[in-house]
């Protein structure tokens, strides 16, 4: 009879063990998950702030040339009147020239969150949410099954982001962001069962209407108080924390939290030219028409709806 030495048993366990762990993981779990398409999402899960360009007129040429320096296009369909045709064209004349194209909806009907979706946005921006049921539907119809409700139709989504042998229909749902805008004490009163919602992703405060619906200034302490639990709440449920102002992205005591902002910085330095956007020089000025009251240094100031 042959002998097995006790080395040869422990090698051959070991082999084993091995062998079972690779096939209780299955293929590819070894492997890095790949990075994804929506660029300014992927920033957000490094720990990143992203900020935007403002699009609320028809220009394909100052769009496309905004993109190649921000985060991600903040197309305004709640203060403006761009039509979908309008930002679907805008889309089309530079899907890939940087910015991640999103678009702050005016409300959460299906039949806005599925032509935005369909027009090729990588992410929906829903304001004024006061309860989950609004967040709720947000979510639903962003997204395809079986996490949500999106239904499968025609549109540039597919010959934008489909390509370079990505499949559209399987890595869309990972790449969409879902983002959701408290804007009264309500909202605030119920941030944490808002920002639990499944399928929402960042919760920020609409600072000028929050302002507004309170009626306290943004440097009034109450305010502070506001911002504070919807940022903790945001915490506490696992998800992103941002603030549509975005003086807010330093010098705030919440600054090292917030990571989505409208407007802000550039990546590279590059100022929008005056009458596009509204900014000029200031690139964390709101845009026009969402300015409120000045508040102090460190504090912020109005605007950033």
């Amino acid at each position: 009879m042959m002998k097995i030495s006790a080395k040869t048993i422990c090698i051959a366990l070991g082999v084993l063990a091995a062998t079972w762990a690779a096939a209780q993981q299955g293929p590819g779990q070894n492997s890095a998950k790949p990075k994804l398409y929506n660029t300014a999402k992927q920033k957000l899960l490094e720990g990143k702030q992203v900020f935007s360009y403002t699009q609320s007129k028809f220009d394909i040429a100052g769009n496309c040339e905004a993109a190649k320096h921000y985060d991600y296009t903040w197309y305004e369909m709640q203060h403006s009147t761009l039509e979908f045709r309008d930002i679907e064209a805008m889309i089309a004349a530079c899907p890939h020239a940087g910015a991640t194209p999103m678009i702050r909806l005016p409300d959460a009907q299906e039949m806005r969150i599925q032509h935005a979706t369909d027009i090729g946005v990588l992410g929906i921006i829903v304001p004024t949410v006061d309860d989950v049921d609004r967040a709720r539907e947000a979510a639903k119809w962003a997204r395809y099954p079986p996490v949500a409700r999106r239904s499968a139709g025609g549109g540039q989504y597919n010959s934008i982001w489909g390509i370079n042998g990505i499949n559209y229909r399987q890595t869309i749902n990972d790449n969409m962001l879902v983002v959701i805008m408290i804007e009264t004490p309500t909202g605030v009163a119920n941030a944490y069962d808002i920002a639990s919602v499944p399928g929402v992703d960042v919760v920020i405060i609409g600072n000028n209407d929050l302002s507004s619906f309170s009626g306290f200034p943004q440097n009034d302490d109450r305010y502070q108080a506001m911002i504070t639990k919807v940022h903790d709440d945001t915490l506490r449920a696992g998800k992103i924390f941002g603030q549509a102002n975005s003086i807010y992205y330093k010098d705030h005591p919440l600054s090292k939290d917030a990571k989505f902002f409208q407007n802000g910085p550039s990546n590279d330095g590059w100022v929008p030219p005056p009458g596009r956007g509204g900014r000029g020089a200031n690139p964390t000025a709101p845009p026009p028409g969402e300015d409120g009251p000045v508040v102090p240094a460190g504090r912020g100031r109005g605007g950033g709806r």
